[in-house]
């Protein structure tokens, strides 16, 4: 026990010769304690309660952040099967233009055949009315002639019925041509 008792001598002397008081040290740990105590109260503990509340409005956004992603997964998603559904339904629509498309070429294709069918028919029956009227007017304008160049070679004057017959001479010849 004796270091005990020097060391205990060798702090009294050691309080003496930095110059502590003990008076002063008590009034320094009180004021420490009141300064400890009004940063508390005032200080520290709204700062926590600040901090408390931020968190848990991080806490309340990151859960809500959470959610927004999970209705955004879902929005993705869900945008994605209607989009694959227009995209159906757009390709059907177009296959139905396309085969009405197809049906109404065909129609008209048909139509314009026709068209161009009874064209020619016309054509052919116009031709062959036209053949006709040429065949008719160069028999009459052979028989004619032939009547001239017969009543010239005869030097004479023919009946009505002498010229109905030539004519009709005139007509079996080309009519066998």
């Amino acid at each position: 026990m004796l270091p005990i008792l020097a060391a205990a001598a060798g702090d009294a002397n050691l309080i003496t010769r930095f110059g502590i008081q003990p008076g002063y040290i008590a009034m320094q740990f009180v004021s420490f304690a009141i300064l400890a105590f009004v940063l508390y109260r005032f200080a520290i503990k709204p700062t926590l309660a600040t901090m408390d509340e931020r968190n848990s409005k991080i806490e309340t956004g990151l859960k809500n952040a959470e959610a927004t992603a999970a209705q955004l997964a879902q929005a993705q998603v869900t945008a994605a099967a209607q989009l694959k559904e227009a995209q159906v339904a757009a390709n059907k629509i177009i296959d139905e233009a396309r085969k009405t498309a197809k049906e109404l070429a065909e129609r008209e294709a048909a139509a314009t055949t026709e068209r161009v069918n009874a064209q020619l028919a016309k054509a052919q029956q116009s031709i062959e009315l036209e053949h006709k009227k040429m065949l008719e007017e160069a028999r009459s304008e052979i028989a004619r002639l032939v009547i001239t160049t017969t009543e010239r070679v005869l030097a004479k004057k023919l009946t009505d019925a002498d010229r109905a017959a030539y004519n009709e001479a005139a007509a079996r010849e080309l009519t066998t041509v």
